[in-house]
């Protein structure tokens, strides 16, 4: 199957997309955690590494999942590669 510059676009979009959300992940998760102890200097519902650590980076995740989901869902109808409508 050949690939049209239409599919191209498709992906090269989506591959940004995902890289960029993987970046806000890598720093939530790891990058938090290096810097907790200078973090937990800060104060918001407690300290604030103890709260990126508990409850914070879970947030980011969600966040991430709505995004990537309703980013996808328009990007398919875009280029007309959706599923259609579920009943």
């Amino acid at each position: 199957m050949r690939l049209t510059d239409k599919h191209r676009e498709y992906w090269h979009k989506n591959l940004a997309i995902t890289s960029i959300l993987l970046v806000i992940w890598f720093v939530a998760t790891f990058v938090m955690g290096w810097y907790a102890r200078e973090l937990n200097e800060i104060t918001f519902l407690g300290p604030l590494g103890f709260y990126m650590a508990a409850q914070g980076s879970l947030v980011i995740y969600v966040g991430i999942i709505l995004f990537y989901a309703r980013y996808m869902n328009k990007l398919d109808k875009e280029y007309s590669v959706h599923e259609g409508d579920l009943e």
